[in-house]
C-alpha cells in the first residue's frame, strides 16, 4: 500500500502540472496526507482493538503512508516509489 500512496503523490503532481486538476495548495496536500494517515494500520488497530501490533500490519503506519505520498508528490518520479528497497 505504501507504493500505491507514493504513486498517488506522483499522479497528483503530474495532474496538477498538466492542468488535469487545479494546482494543489498546501491545504490540499495536507488533506491528502490526513486521508493517508486516517487509514494507517496503527490508527485502525488503535481505534478498533485498543492496541497496536506492527507485526500484523498490511498497509503501513499513518506516518509511513504520509511519508510515501509526500515522496511521490515532491519528486513526481515513479522510480522514487521503490518502497521495497528504501531505507526507512
Amino acid at each position: 500500500m505504501l507504493q500505491v500512496d507514493c504513486y498517488g503523490g506522483v499522479w497528483a503532481r503530474h495532474a496538477a502540472q498538466t492542468g488535469y486538476v487545479v494546482v494543489l495548495t498546501q491545504a490540499d496536500i495536507a488533506d491528502a496526507l490526513d486521508a493517508a494517515a486516517a487509514v494507517g494500520d496503527d490508527r485502525i488497530q488503535a481505534e478498533t482493538q485498543g492496541q497496536v501490533n506492527p507485526e500484523t500490519w498490511t498497509h503501513g503506519s499513518s506516518a509511513e503512508r504520509q511519508h510515501w505520498f509526500q515522496v511521490g508528490y515532491s519528486t513526481g518520479r515513479p522510480p522514487a516509489c521503490d518502497t521495497f528497497h528504501a531505507q526507512l
